[in-house]
């Protein structure tokens, strides 16, 4: 793991949430088993198996469960380029295949643009073993000034 102050900070409050210290509950389902692999400012990789609690009916990763990973994940690699709270002013997913609850994924994200105030980071899931992309987060942000402590 790459060192700076933000990324520190960024996944500091990451493990928060994933450990339901911050945040409310429904983040703490949502992120159940995630683990950082690699980080970096502005890049991150993780691990995830996908947990019971994220089921829809057919025992699919529930469509709502994972945009809500993407948007949490993109908000952290975000913060660890940046500094800043950040707010999603636009969010894109694209959904090219279901995936059961069980199996295992890797997630990777990427600040793509930094245009001041506005930034662009895509998150994407991909089946582990042979790579098959399950969807792709694109996420516009706006950062403003204050920083995760002062928020919590």
């Amino acid at each position: 793991m790459e060192g700076s102050d933000s990324l520190k900070k960024s996944l500091s409050w990451l493990h928060g949430v994933i450990n339901g210290k911050i945040g409310h509950g429904l983040e703490v389902i949502i992120l159940q088993g995630l683990r950082v692999i690699h980080a970096e400012k502005g890049f991150m990789r993780f691990d995830f198996v996908v947990p019971n609690v994220v089921s829809d009916v057919h025992g699919n990763w529930s469509f709502g469960a994972l945009a809500s990973l993407l948007d949490i994940i993109g908000i952290v690699t975000i913060y660890s380029f940046a500094n800043r709270v950040i707010s999603t002013v636009d969010f894109n997913v694209s959904y090219y295949s279901t995936i059961k609850i069980q199996e295992h994924v890797e997630i990777e994200s990427k600040v793509n643009a930094n245009r001041g105030k506005l930034m662009h980071v895509v998150v994407e899931v991909r089946r582990k073993g042979n790579g098959e992309v399950i969807a792709e987060g694109k996420l516009w942000m706006a950062s403003n000034k204050l920083t995760f402590a002062q928020c919590f």
